[in-house]
């Protein structure tokens, strides 16, 4: 399964979202992170309609399972990534 987290330099809610990603991957290693710059990655924001930010998605064999445009605490994060893997 992917994280996907869209951000971008700028974002100050993005940077502020830094540690809490890095604290969520740290727990569930079998998550692979993939961080997308919206500036440079416009292709990729276009595909998933990020038009806000943060964003996040957890996606599972290319099909979102869950999009997220806000900041999350790392108990939220939690709770969704719970919702998610009893859907897979």
């Amino acid at each position: 399964m992917e994280l996907y987290d869209f951000y971008a330099d700028w974002c100050g809610m993005c940077q502020t979202m830094i540690p809490i990603i890095d604290a969520f991957c740290k727990l569930h290693p079998e998550i692979n992170l993939i961080k997308v710059n919206v500036d440079m990655d416009e292709k990729l924001s276009e595909k998933y309609k990020i038009e806000h930010l943060p964003s996040f998605l957890f996606v599972k064999k290319d099909k979102v399972l869950y999009k997220c445009n806000r900041m999350l605490s790392l108990d939220e994060l939690e709770s969704i990534y719970k919702k998610v893997i009893k859907k897979c």
